[in-house]
């Protein structure tokens, strides 16, 4: 297990005099290690600071407002290392801070949210998609700032409506990741009138950086014609195989190619540059969904404690999920969370890897309440009750 304490008390207590008495927040950050299995491509190796990078940047930008109101932060963080005990580490973090940004699969933040030492916390999650978190499986004391598959899905789906591509085909990869995201965009399409004419799922054992362009193409043959192909490999393990190794000649979309994703380099508009430059300054990399989760959370607190002047759990919780809290996310509209379910909303970018199309909600989809609702799950749809 490895810990870094990073504290930012010191440098803003001479400021305290500006705002009354000072007020400290103290986070911690919970990485979990989650073994990963082989994939056939290590052209893009997952960064070891994912995550905890986004929540260092977070910081700064805290640090830059409250330096002016005499608040200050402090974030611990705790990484994991393979056969360390999650419970354990997350059980002596919350002793600490009530606050929690965690990185770790579906599984493991019911755990850590079912504690009795979270029981009076506010969790973050950062890191897993996983709908049922935000559906029956969702806890009063975890919020989440990363999006769900469901949304996602539901902004592919919308581009998909928009475009008039309506024939639609899918493979999809055999690892739990790939049948969760190929079950959300199953009712997303479901959800906008639309569906999966055929599908067909990815199973081969050889190697395809040689043998992509003898196998691909007759693996998609008995496709026929077709709009998009969508392809649901979250591990990116072969879905950069199928581009442009497909028997028609046809867009791809989903895991691969059109992607629909929470952050990417290429979105520049809104002041999103200027956000990308600090981070690739302070880390000497791109930020990513994760990166940008973490910085969300952290940031969130840093609002709430800017607009109410505490650090207390009770009032900054009833804040957040107020209608008076919003968070500039650098994404053309603020940042709110859903009251039923604890789902930060947001815009979600449809991308390929060289530049923004577009950015979901899509013009004419509407909602009586707030259109970031169309993507996900929405309050009439949701079984989530702890939070009533």
């Amino acid at each position: 297990m490895r810990g870094i304490f990073l504290s930012l008390v010191g440098s803003l207590c001479c400021s305290a005099s500006l705002a009354g008495a000072e007020v400290t927040l103290s986070v911690g950050y919970l990485s979990v290690f989650e073994e990963q299995p082989p994939t056939l491509s290590n052209l893009d190796p997952e960064p070891a600071d994912i995550g905890v990078a986004g929540a260092m940047t977070g910081l700064s930008d805290n640090l830059t407002t409250g330096r002016f109101l005499g608040h200050s932060y402090a974030l611990a963080v705790t990484q994991l290392e393979e056969g360390d005990d999650p419970i354990a580490a997350a059980t002596e973090m919350l002793s600490a801070s009530p606050y929690l940004i965690l990185d770790a699969p579906a599984d493991i933040l019911l755990a850590i949210a079912d504690l009795p030492a979270a029981q009076d916390a506010l969790l973050f999650n950062t890191a897993s998609g996983d709908t049922t978190l935000r559906d029956d499986a969702c806890r009063a004391n975890l919020l989440h700032t990363l999006p769900s598959d469901a949304m996602r899905t539901d902004a592919l789906a919308q581009m998909f409506l928009t475009r008039r591509w309506d024939d639609l085909v899918m493979i999809a990869g055999t690892h739990p990741q790939d049948l969760a995201y190929a079950a959300a965009l199953r009712d997303s399409l479901t959800k906008f009138g639309l569906d999966l004419r055929a599908e067909k799922t990815w199973a081969f054992d050889a190697d395809m950086r040689r043998a992509a362009s003898q196998e691909v193409p007759l693996f998609t043959q008995d496709f026929g014609d077709y709009d998009v192909m969508v392809i649901a490999d979250e591990l990116h393990d072969f879905g950069r195989y199928v581009l442009y190794n497909t028997w028609e000649a046809r867009p791809v979309a989903g895991s691969e190619g059109l992607t629909a994703v929470t952050w990417s380099p290429v979105i520049e508009q809104w002041g999103a540059a200027q956000l990308q430059s600090r981070f690739e300054e302070e880390h000497a990399r791109d930020m990513t969904s994760q990166d940008y989760a973490a910085w969300a959370a952290i940031r969130t607190l840093g609002e709430a404690v800017t607009r109410t002047d505490t650090a207390d759990l009770a009032t900054l919780r009833a804040y957040i999920l107020s209608d008076a809290f919003e968070l500039a996310g650098f994404k053309g509209r603020p940042l709110t969370y859903r009251r039923w379910n604890g789902q930060l909303r947001q815009p979600i970018a449809i991308a390929h890897p060289r530049a923004l199309v577009a950015q979901a909600p899509l013009e004419g989809f509407l909602h009586q309440v707030n259109e970031l609702d169309t993507l996900g799950l929405d309050q009439p749809e949701s079984n989530c009750e702890a939070f009533e």
